[in-house]
């Protein structure tokens, strides 16, 4: 098991627009938060929207996040190398969506765990690390670690990853209950992680749900569920524009402690007509 050791940055709030099923829009809004006692900010996010039409049709969207822990400023290099490698890798594997981020991830596992044998300040460092690819509307996703990708569709909240976390693998034997693992002692201790092994197993697969128009999909570091439960969540997720729903849920979290980093990448299908009528400030981030 691996100790997740949090802290973290401070990140501006990015506003994404990109295209997607027909006459509908993919817009996005991603913020992060040090947080009210972390000194340092090792969250990592990214939302790319390949400039070449041909790469939007074949690959799609990206999203991905990585939550850092190591010592010194191990964390933020671990966090930043995952993001950047699985956006790269990712977009240029001809693999299937789903196989490419494997090897995305894969990818990062092993250069985070190369750069911490060789740089004794950084040795021990890993990250998390979630992504989804959009693909008209479908989601493919690849999963390391405890950051969390949710789904609200018509009012519902699906948790579409699967911790991989001490108390997870409890609830998952019987020995306690969701309840039981919200507020246990350990439920910060990692089974899996980037960067701390030479291999590690992914969790990549193409979600049974499908992002459609007025859905909304979260991506978010335990720096916010900590905080807020699924009801919350889904509360918060459900706020317009959702550049207010996304400031809303951290200063929630903050409110109530915020003793970790607090990271939120939070996406929409809308239709043109709706996206057109509350046009944001377009900042994107591009292949």
């Amino acid at each position: 098991m691996f100790w997740n050791r949090k802290r973290k940055k401070k990140m501006e709030e990015e506003v994404f627009r990109s295209s997607g099923e027909e006459g509908s829009d993919l817009r996005a809004v991603l913020l992060s938060d040090v947080g009210c006692v972390r000194t340092n900010n090792e969250d990592a996010a990214r939302f790319v929207r390949p400039t070449d039409p041909a790469v939007r049709q074949q690959k799609g969207y990206l999203a991905v996040l990585a939550d850092g822990m190591g010592g010194h400023a191990a964390g933020e290099v671990a966090s930043q190398m995952a993001v950047e490698l699985v956006a790269e890798t990712y977009y240029e594997r001809t693999e299937s969506n789903e196989e490419s981020l494997y090897l995305a991830l894969s990818r990062a596992n092993r250069a985070v765990w190369q750069a911490a044998g060789r740089n004794a300040r950084q040795r021990g460092m890993g990250t998390t690390c979630t992504a989804v690819a959009i693909l008209d509307a479908t989601l493919y996703v690849a999963h390391v670690g405890d950051s969390r990708l949710y789904l609200l569709k018509k009012g519902q909240l699906f948790q579409l990853t699967t911790d991989h976390t001490h108390v997870q693998t409890l609830v998952e034997q019987g020995v306690i209950t969701p309840g039981e693992a919200i507020s246990h002692p350990e439920r910060n201790v990692l089974t899996r992680a980037l960067g701390t092994h030479n291999q590690v197993e992914i969790d990549a697969f193409e979600a049974p749900q499908l992002l459609e128009s007025e859905d909304r999909l979260l991506l978010c570091s335990d720096g916010l569920y900590d905080y807020l439960n699924a009801e919350e969540i889904a509360e918060h997720m459900n706020l317009s524009p959702i550049s207010e729903a996304v400031r809303a849920m951290i200063e929630l979290a903050k409110q109530r402690g915020g003793h970790d980093n607090i990271t939120v990448l939070l996406m929409e299908r809308v239709s043109a007509a709706t996206f057109q009528s509350a046009r944001p400030t377009v900042k994107l981030d591009v292949l």
